[in-house]
């Protein structure tokens, strides 16, 4: 499978879709998948860049994905971005919701979710473990989505 492109979305676009993003990037090096188009977008973006405690508790796994988290400016998600993708990652219910909103295919829009939940709950302004937590839960979600795609 090549060319996909997988698109993860939460709301602000400075926690949890940055670091759903280079996590995917780490999983599938580990699986050797290339030829896939990773991006990450908001659905209310400010030009921020990622939150401090995310790009810490990437570096805790990968400095080269920490170094890319650096380097972040929130973005919105964009229409074309909608259309192009074949996988838009959420990270709730009610972000897919949106998503569908703004025209996305029911069939492509994917909530992320751990242990059982339904979504990743938003760590913004809370402690290095709450990102630490958040971190864990997508890197599962994150696997997860991996297994789907590729086995």
């Amino acid at each position: 499978m090549t060319n996909l492109t997988i698109i993860f979305v939460c709301t602000g676009n400075t926690c949890r879709s940055p670091m759903a993003a280079v996590l995917m990037g780490i999983e599938l090096d580990k699986r050797g998948v290339r030829d896939i188009i990773i991006e990450n977008a908001g659905l209310s973006a400010y030009g921020e860049p990622a939150s401090p405690n995310a790009i810490s508790v990437i570096a805790e796994l990968d400095e080269k994905s920490a170094e890319a988290l650096e380097s972040h400016i929130s973005q919105n998600l964009t229409a074309e971005q909608i259309m192009n993708a074949d996988i838009l990652a959420v990270m709730s219910p009610a972000h897919a919701a949106e998503v569908i909103r703004r025209g996305a295919d029911p069939k492509k829009v994917y909530i992320l979710s751990a242990k059982k939940e339904s979504g990743i709950t938003d760590p913004f302004g809370g402690n290095i473990d709450t990102y630490r937590e958040t971190r864990n839960r997508l890197t599962e979600a994150v696997n997860s989505l991996a297994d789907e795609i590729f086995n």
